[in-house]
């Protein structure tokens, strides 16, 4: 880690750290991590709670499966998405009425926003109308930090998939390395600026 750190507060959504990376990469493209707000450590918490009641009770019941009680789908995606409106200014469509945008940037680009609790990739699936922007998360829930690991146009990221994908009607991951490849590819004045100047 470098040394510029910047706290961010907001008053509904609690307290976020930022540290910028740049020991994996050049500066042109540093990776921004974050903590995760006390919510979510709550939020965390619970589940281990239930996972560890379930646990007990398998265990009294003879089943010796171990169910892991994941943070994933729509609970992240929507992690992700209030993130994205914290750190970006996001202003996310509450009608989800177009598919593969979530929102829209400050600047008026079309956002979709993907995030992650299992450090896998990012998944697409074809859609009509692309968004101009893509923001990727990757949410580490036992460090309670997070990365912006994805922040550029949404076609450069695309250009990682495989040439069928858009001939096939289906879902199709990016693998965690393709991601990071991609980001590298982002011209610095194609990124979002943090709101609160990170």
């Amino acid at each position: 880690m470098i040394g510029i750190k910047a706290l961010f507060n907001r008053s509904q959504c609690g307290r976020f750290f930022f540290d910028i990376d740049t020991s994996h990469q050049e500066l042109q493209n540093p990776m921004i991590h974050f903590e995760l707000p006390s919510a979510i450590r709550e939020l965390v918490e619970a589940r281990d709670n239930v996972r560890d009641y379930y646990c007990q009770r398998m265990k009294e019941f003879g089943s010796d499966v171990a169910l892991s009680f994941t943070l994933d789908g729509n609970l992240v995606g929507d992690i992700g998405e209030a993130i994205s409106v914290e750190l970006f200014g996001i202003r996310l469509d509450d009608t989800r009425a177009t598919e593969g945008i979530d929102g829209v940037a400050p600047d008026g680009r079309t956002v979709q926003v993907k995030a992650t609790g299992t450090g896998r990739g990012p998944v697409f699936r074809p859609t009509a109308i692309r968004a101009e922007h893509l923001l990727f998360f990757e949410l580490d829930f036992k460090k309670f930090r997070g990365s912006v690991v994805f922040n550029g146009p949404e076609h450069t990221a695309l250009k990682y998939m495989p040439p069928k994908f858009y001939e096939k009607n289906e879902q199709r991951p990016m693998t965690p390395k393709q991601i990071r490849r991609a980001d590298e590819d982002v011209k610095e004045h194609e990124r979002l600026p943090m709101v609160g100047g990170v």
